[in-house]
């Protein structure tokens, strides 16, 4: 019967991958020169993983400075909006969590995840997926918390969330976040009005 896994040294190697696969990227990856690297053995990594693509996903779910785990300790940290201007400035003092010199380090690789799911859908598309759910889901939860219905609350929801992983694209290739920043506040002001519920959805609500 095998030995089954140790739990503590299965979090350490997700630790170890995520440090490597920030410092290296994706698009070279290869499973034994990052196992080499780690002082460990490929095999031991499918050991613990099983495949080479879950324990890159695992690594990164983990990865303490994902800009989703910031969006909920600054959501937790200053509560639901309860109208369009509070949605909005929560949704300012998340995009401050982007401009950040260590996260501006970590969001070249989920770029890079991103067109990897694109060009590999089987191997980073379902962790792509899962991001842009999550994100999804929060900024849903926002909304209808503003007394939006909670059709319509996706809708702005994925709107807002598409349109901000677009944004943040551009800085990455140019380094002017300051110009990304502008362009994110005049998105709010075209998008802010339509935030508040109709007397019907009020009524419903």
């Amino acid at each position: 019967m095998p030995r089954p896994a140790d739990p503590a040294k299965r979090r350490e190697l997700l630790d170890r991958v995520r440090a490597y696969v920030l410092e290296n990227g994706l698009s070279d990856l290869s499973l034994r020169p990052m196992a080499r690297s780690l002082g460990t053995s490929d095999r031991m990594l499918l050991y613990y993983f099983g495949t080479k693509d879950r324990l890159i996903s695992e690594a990164l779910a983990i990865d303490e400075r994902r800009p989703l785990l910031r969006g909920r300790e600054v959501l937790s940290a200053v509560g639901p909006s309860k109208d369009a201007a509070g949605l909005r400035r929560f949704l300012e003092e998340l995009w401050q969590q982007f401009d950040t010199p260590d996260l501006h380090a970590a969001l070249p690789l989920y770029f890079e995840m991103m067109t990897t799911s694109l060009l590999h859908p089987d191997r980073y598309g379902p962790l792509m997926r899962d991001l842009l759910a999550e994100w999804t889901d929060l900024i849903t939860t926002l909304f209808s918390g503003l007394g939006l219905p909670e059709a319509r609350a996706r809708r702005e929801a994925t709107l807002l969330v598409d349109a901000v992983f677009g944004l943040v694209c551009a800085p990455l290739a140019t380094g002017d976040w300051d110009q990304a920043t502008t362009t994110f506040r005049l998105l709010l002001d075209r998008l802010e009005p339509g935030w508040r519920a109709t007397h019907e959805e009020a009524r419903d609500a």
